[in-house]
């Protein structure tokens, strides 16, 4: 995902310094004219803005605070972390920022590698509004539409959160639907057929694809990030005392599939947790 975006800031004209945690990731960047840093310190240094994309909460901490990390060595510039995190990260992240006269906004994405690739991510930032304007030229270059979604950056992340949930959820009912249809002697890719015509989108088209076709590897989004991000919402849920009994019984959905070494597979292998409840392979 960031390999794509930072691709895509350098197709809109932007200068563009990289920091990967593995070593070479960077190359092709590099060879369209990015500069490639040995620490995100290095990165930081002359940048008005900083973008991260990391899997957790663990990983950006290391990457913001740890040695050689962006917090020191932003100077009076910007981070924004378009990681999915959890909100009270979030608000650390505020917090440390502001302590040190910089800017920070979270600017989580929806999308898949693929539309990453092709700029087709919706880009959902929150924070101070004259931060948001002035930062809005990079969403622009990274995805086809922004939606600012609050004042304060933690917002960004509860919406990506239970954006993720809802996605969840359909992967849980593309499973139960698709199990009894196989059982009922019913081609599952003549009910996608039908679902994406009556609901009209493609999450439904490409994840239902992805389902019927049974194409969980290699995965666009790891089963073992999305328990993390379910983990997350029910974190959110009780912050905000707001019962999500769904994502209880998702959540519950990931561990099983976790259970059966499913990890590292796409998260729409979350559907071979009914197919084996209904006795399919």
């Amino acid at each position: 995902m960031g390999a794509a975006m930072a691709q895509n800031l350098l197709r809109a004209g932007h200068q563009v310094a990289v920091y990967n945690r593995s070593r070479g990731k960077a190359d092709a960047l590099v060879s369209q004219g990015a500069r490639e840093a040995d620490s995100p310190a290095e990165a930081c240094q002359g940048s008005e803005a900083v973008l991260t994309m990391l899997a957790d909460d663990r990983a950006l901490e290391q990457v913001v605070f740890g040695g050689n990390g962006i917090a020191p060595a932003l100077g009076s510039g910007t981070h924004i972390s378009c990681s999915t995190i959890g909100t009270a990260m979030a608000r650390r992240l505020t917090a440390a920022h502001t302590e040190r006269g910089q800017g920070y906004l979270s600017a989580p994405v929806f999308g898949r590698p693929e539309a990453a690739e092709a700029k087709t991510l919706l880009v959902m930032p929150a924070g101070p509004a004259a931060l948001v304007e002035r930062c809005r030229p990079l969403f622009d270059a990274i995805g086809r539409r922004t939606f600012v979604v609050g004042p304060e950056p933690w917002q960004a992340n509860a919406v990506k959160l239970c954006g993720n949930f809802m996605i969840a959820s359909m992967l849980e009912t593309f499973g139960e639907a698709f199990a009894t249809l196989r059982k009922a002697d019913v081609e599952p890719h003549a009910f996608l057929e039908v679902m994406s015509a009556f609901f009209g989108s493609p999450v439904y088209a490409n994840y239902g694809r992805l389902i019927a076709d049974r194409q969980f590897d290699p995965a666009g989004f790891t089963l073992r990030l999305a328990l993390k991000d379910i983990r997350l919402v029910l974190e959110v849920a009780e912050e905000c005392a707001a019962p999500m009994p769904i994502a209880s019984l998702i959540r519950d959905r990931f561990l099983s599939a976790m259970a059966y070494g499913q990890g590292e597979l796409d998260w729409s292998s979350l559907t071979k947790v009914a197919a084996r409840n209904a006795g399919l392979d």
